[in-house]
């Protein structure tokens, strides 16, 4: 690793590890749009597997209590909540305590080298709710587990596809070679994110999402320390 690459990357954390000291992190929506991938396909749409479509989510989970998340694969405020409080909400998926709808944004597109990471990582994610739903939660977590970074190039296709059968995951690789509609739901999800409303089990809850991770329980927003496990747990617990 270069001296120079070394010294975003401590710089990256220096002001990483503040913001979620301070409690109000989050990745902005806000950017350039400069060499950004645009996907041409049409958007899919109803409900395949575990992917909802119409809905704007991927699921996990049967539970009563809904617990939806609007993350950004390469946002690294979102790797640091799944870092805090991943466990907590796969126990409650597991005990069968919530249902956990996972919606994928792609802005930090801009922040990959133009190779589109973020889009190419949410249809990667939908290939396995479609072709393996009981494993979604579980490829959600591994793209946290080893996160590129901004400004990177993030994994290639072939290596969204390993990281499936590294994990004892179906074979996805079909899939992301076909993913355009996929990846196109992702990029109209990320653009209805910001304009909004935003709807939850037909209710209005928020205006739009104004950076990532965006977390509601029930249609109730959380707005707490994303670091701190124990506050995050008793909201959850509501």
């Amino acid at each position: 690793m270069s001296a120079q690459r070394r010294l975003r990357r401590i710089v990256a954390a220096a002001v990483l590890a503040v913001a979620v000291t301070a409690g109000v992190a989050s990745c902005s929506l806000l950017g350039g749009n400069s060499n950004v991938p645009v996907a041409t396909a049409k958007p899919a749409t109803g409900t395949d597997g575990a992917a909802n479509f119409d809905g704007g989510y991927v699921s996990a989970g049967s539970g009563a209590k809904k617990v939806d998340l609007w993350f950004d694969p390469m946002c690294p405020v979102c790797g640091a909540f799944e870092k805090s409080n991943g466990a907590t909400l796969a126990n409650a998926v597991t005990d069968g305590s919530i249902t956990l709808r996972l919606h994928p944004l792609t802005f930090l597109d801009r922040a990959s080298n133009g190779t589109g990471y973020s889009t190419r990582a949410s249809a990667a994610l939908v290939c396995v709710a479609v072709h393996d739903p009981e494993r979604t939660l579980d490829y959600y977590q591994a793209l946290f587990a080893d996160q590129p970074e901004e400004n990177s190039s993030g994994l290639t296709d072939k290596q969204l596809a390993k990281l499936a059968t590294d994990h004892g995951i179906t074979d996805i690789s079909g899939c992301i070679d076909r993913s355009g509609p996929y990846q196109a739901w992702a990029q109209a999800n990320t653009a209805h994110s910001q304009s909004g409303p935003i709807t939850v089990d037909g209710k209005k809850v928020l205006d739009n999402i104004q950076g990532t991770p965006t977390v509601l329980v029930d249609g109730k927003q959380y707005t707490g320390s994303i670091s701190d496990e124990k506050e995050f747990a008793s909201f959850l617990a509501g």
